[in-house]
């Protein structure tokens, strides 16, 4: 976005249009400036949080699905989303304002790789979820004391060594022990992970990158809410 635009002559729908596109290119600045202007214009913190901040990742994550971005353009995203939730995150505390829900992440025992687990976190956080990630080399008491503190609607483990993915199966399994596996939906993810090593481990889903991460976990989160509620 460009010095010479003034946002206060700007109306409020090609503002949000705006802050898309600068989302889109990783403009941090530039996306904390239009939030505070949908913000100095009376907008509520969680209506600019998601038609601001969420429907901006949501192109990202869309094109990151598709091909069209990748992995660097979107931690630029991802940053500058984080950027404008900086300003947001004090306000929505204060608010009061929902988040469509809450996720524990970590790497499992043995394994110290976090790019990807990290790239999720921040994708999960800009369409609206509180994340706790917990970090890397998790063993299973971690990820159940995680659970037992923050009361997630997901659980997401992640592996990149062919040695370490068999650990989310005891992770489950620890879960089931404890009583905490209906609790959480669990998603699995990770260059040697796949649909059916998923299903075997007996978590909920595989999710291939970050962008099928967040769909999968808005989906099931909702399949569950409804049968909650029918």
């Amino acid at each position: 976005m460009s010095e010479e635009n003034d946002l206060t002559a700007i109306e409020t729908s090609e503002l949000l249009v705006i802050i898309h596109e600068d989302l889109y290119d990783g403009l941090a600045d530039e996306v904390v400036e239009g939030v505070n202007e949908l913000l100095r214009r009376d907008m509520t913190p969680y209506d600019t949080l998601t038609q601001g901040l969420v429907a901006g990742m949501d192109i990202v994550g869309a094109d990151f699905r598709d091909g069209i971005l990748f992995v660097p353009e979107v931690l630029m995203a991802a940053k500058a989303m984080k950027a404008g939730m900086a300003v947001l995150r004090p306000l929505l505390a204060e608010t009061g304002a929902p988040s469509i829900g809450t996720m524990v992440i970590g790497t499992v025992k043995g394994d110290i790789h976090d790019i990807g687990k990290n790239l999720v976190t921040m994708m999960m956080e800009g369409a609206g979820f509180k994340v706790h990630d917990i970090g890397i080399n998790n063993d299973a008491d971690k990820f159940i004391a995680a659970i037992r503190e923050h009361s997630p609607d997901v659980l997401g483990m992640s592996a990149l060594l062919t040695t370490t993915m068999p650990y989310m199966k005891t992770v489950v399994q620890g879960l089931e022990k404890e009583g905490l596996r209906d609790r959480v939906i669990v998603l699995v993810g990770g260059a040697p992970v796949n649909a059916p090593f998923a299903e075997a481990v007996g978590a909920d889903a595989y999710c291939r990158d970050a962008s099928v991460a967040v769909t999968t976990a808005k989906a099931l989160l909702q399949v569950r809410r409804n049968a909650v509620t029918a």
